[in-house]
């Protein structure tokens, strides 16, 4: 049933001159405007957000009061550099935090760090959950901290996925107990404005959650993707493949989707409490994932590729002052852009060197655009210089270079399920060629000291 328009919409329309945004600062009132940055830990595009999948009442009724982002990119495919990416506002290429196992502190002693910034000009910052990478996050200062998680993860990535039912107390899970803190710590009474970053751990494995979020995805409802039993070798070959045997993956995604519905039901009680609050009207509001996962497509459950479902994620960014609320936008965006475009919301001094644009020209016309293209890259192997697969999207085409000089070239229109490299096309030279310019146009990546094969953390 749809819900009545809330008090956070009828504010947007209120505070919307007949000509259409505002154009004046957010942060131009007495009292700049609070921050709730929700960083989601592997939450892909499968999701009814974006046109199916998992369901997420309270992203869509974010949306609806907000900017929904159909293209937006991650830098790397990986928790650790992605996140050091955002935080910093630097591209992976700078930050040359290219794995889980890299501490990213020493590598961003030159960068001014998002919630330092923040915190010079006046911010009260906390962090709840997960905001860097969990064995590195006391490298980083913030004013509140509060731990969702246990100590650093140990071991190899988990590709054997284990789900099922959570057992105790649904109020005791790591992210029902970040979103009671975050919503307490918004609401606090406070002479400083906030910036919080709430960091959920679901939907990373492993897919445990309360019973009622798992019937919602019976495995004999729960269709696998077309791509599923498509598995062309050439795109494969940075991803480890799933020891889930086949006759459980319906089970496994709809295990990861219950999960996602989960961590959608912890957003929506911190958004329900700010707007009982009577403070929804005065938070700029960011919903995005560190990356994107592949659940069952490409027979992969995993991250490490340059293909759309590992690099595409969801992003919604709702803030006083929008124009034209509900409507989405295609324009092409990555992450790098969430710093630059923050520290714009807020009206605070832009900082010198970052990677990224602000997307605040999206907000007031969701028909613009900011780039013509998103980068995105991935370590193969140990870290020598220029080991690595680097991979650009426009509104089109998706091409990647790998190190061995093997390229790969999808049009994402014709063929969105990235099965057919049309790299060695004749028909299609203008366009490979054209792109890969375009990757020429970034720093090279040079690898600042040996760092062994890529090991990541089993649930982290």
């Amino acid at each position: 049933m749809a819900r009545p328009a809330s008090a956070f919409l009828l504010l947007f329309a209120a505070l919307l001159p007949a000509s259409g945004c505002r154009r004046e600062p957010v942060g131009s009132s007495p009292r700049p405007p609070d921050i709730l940055f929700v960083l989601v830990d592997d939450l892909s595009t499968d999701i009814d957000l974006y046109g199916g999948g998992a369901r997420t009442p309270a992203l869509d009724r974010l949306a609806a009061q907000g900017r929904r982002f159909d293209h937006t990119y991650c830098q790397y495919p990986l928790c650790n550099p992605s996140r050091a990416s955002i935080f910093s506002g630097w591209r992976p290429e700078r930050t040359r935090v290219w794995g889980n196992l890299r501490d990213p502190a020493p590598w961003l002693r030159e960068a001014v760090l998002l919630q330092d910034h923040f915190a010079r000009n006046g911010y009260y910052t906390a962090r709840v959950g997960k905001a860097y990478h969990s064995r590195f996050e006391n490298e980083f200062h913030w004013s509140e901290v509060v731990e969702t998680y246990g100590g650093p993860a140990t071991g190899e990535e988990a590709v054997a996925v284990e789900w099922g039912a959570w057992s105790g107390d649904e109020s005791a899970m790591p992210d029902a107990l970040g979103a009671r803190n975050a919503l307490r710590i918004l609401t606090a009474p406070r002479s400083q404005p906030v910036f919080l970053v709430f960091g959920l751990l679901k939907p990373h494995a492993p897919w445990v959650v309360p019973e009622r979020y798992l019937r919602l995805y019976p495995p004999q409802e729960t269709n696998l993707p077309a791509s599923a039993t498509a598995v062309p070798p050439s795109i494969v070959r940075s991803a480890r493949r799933t020891p889930i045997p086949r006759e459980q993956w319906s089970a496994a995604l709809g295990a990861y989707r219950a999960a996602v519905t989960f961590a959608d039901a912890q957003i929506g009680a911190v958004l329900e409490g700010l707007q009982r609050a009577g403070t929804l009207d005065r938070t700029v509001v960011v919903v995005t994932s560190d990356n994107g996962l592949h659940v069952a497509d490409h027979g992969i459950f995993g991250k490490s590729t340059l293909l759309e479902p590992a690099l595409r994620v969801p992003l919604v960014i709702a803030a006083p002052g929008i124009a034209r609320p509900g409507v989405p936008t295609a324009a092409l965006v990555e992450l790098v852009d969430l710093y630059p475009t923050l520290v714009d919301l807020c009206g605070l001094p832009p900082v010198a060197g970052l990677d990224g644009v602000s997307l605040r020209r999206l907000l007031e016309d969701p028909q613009g655009s900011v780039k013509e293209a998103a980068f995105s890259m991935l370590k193969i192997g140990a870290a020598r210089a220029g080991q690595a697969g680097r991979s650009v999207r426009d509104q089109r085409y998706r091409f990647t270079l790998w190190p061995d000089g093997s390229e790969e070239l999808f049009d994402l229109l014709a063929d969105p399920d990235e099965l057919a490299n049309l790299a060695s096309s004749p028909a299609e030279d203008r366009v490979r060629l054209a792109l890969r310019r375009r990757l020429d146009t970034l720093p090279p990546v040079v690898a600042a000291q040996a760092e062994g094969a890529l090991a990541l953390p089993t649930h982290r």
